[in-house]
């Protein structure tokens, strides 16, 4: 199953029923789960560890050091769970810092030219669309799309079911269970077809909607319009989520 152009550091750990396809690089502190699938032209290096189930396409690189000019030497991670596909070209750096990781949960859909930058924390099941690019310190959590183009910048964070448009320029955090776009991204409206399709309750989508007017339309601060989100709308467990997520937001949100 390891073609024989690969090129495998002696110690690297590959796991059982792993696919190396031709032209392969793994690096000496690499560690493959089972069953991953390297297509081929795929560099893996640094003190890197992938799941079980990873596929890889050509090109890819993974777990390289970092971009950022602050890198002074020393043992930075990169770690990556189960089932996640990363397309072709997908550049995946590893951490800044002596100690820091770079993380990608499990079932996340990386496509064609996407960036994840140092650093980064990305959840399960997220989407980055063709040449989607993460800046350093971004975190997307769980169900997140981000569309073919976009930019986030260093330090936002991408909220749980959110939904960003392609080309957009995301400066400040997005919210969850929301849709922004544009340049620079402003909040348009809630993602109901994403909390359709991953089972959200009726009750609660009708309750973001509600608290999509409070925060976005009706022109109050932040604090009263969170104020106003908790005494009038049910605690459900996306709305706290929502209020939670906006007001622990250091850069502030995308409205």
């Amino acid at each position: 199953m390891i073609h024989p152009t690969a090129v495998i550091h002696p110690k690297a750990e590959v796991g059982p029923d792993c696919e190396i396809g031709p032209y392969c690089v793994i690096g000496e502190h690499v560690v493959l789960g089972a069953k991953c699938r390297l297509h081929s032209h795929v560099v893996i290096d640094g003190h890197t560890r992938l799941g079980a189930g990873n596929e890889i396409f050509p090109f890819a690189s993974i777990g390289l050091q970092t971009q950022d000019l602050k890198w002074k030497g020393g043992i930075t991670r990169t770690e990556i769970g189960d089932n996640n596909t990363f397309r072709e070209s997908v550049t995946v750096n590893s951490a800044t810092g002596e100690g820091e990781v770079t993380k990608v949960g499990s079932e996340n859909h990386i496509l064609a030219y996407s960036h994840v930058a140092h650093n980064v924390t990305i959840g399960n099941r997220v989407i980055m669309s063709n040449v989607a690019t993460l800046a350093g310190h971004v975190i997307v959590e769980d169900y997140a799309v981000v569309g073919g183009l976009a930019a986030i910048h260093q330090f936002c964070r991408i909220g749980k079911m959110s939904m960003i448009g392609g080309c957009s320029k995301v400066v400040q955090d997005v919210p969850p269970f929301m849709i922004v776009d544009g340049n620079p991204a402003e909040t348009r409206t809630i993602n109901k077809v994403g909390m359709e399709r991953h089972g959200t309750p009726e009750s609660a989508q009708g309750a973001l909607r509600l608290a999509y007017k409070i925060l976005f339309r009706e022109g109050l601060t932040i604090p009263n319009a969170l104020s106003r989100i908790e005494a009038e709308l049910p605690s459900t467990p996306e709305v706290a989520h929502l209020v939670n997520f906006v007001r622990t937001s250091e850069r502030g949100i995308s409205k």
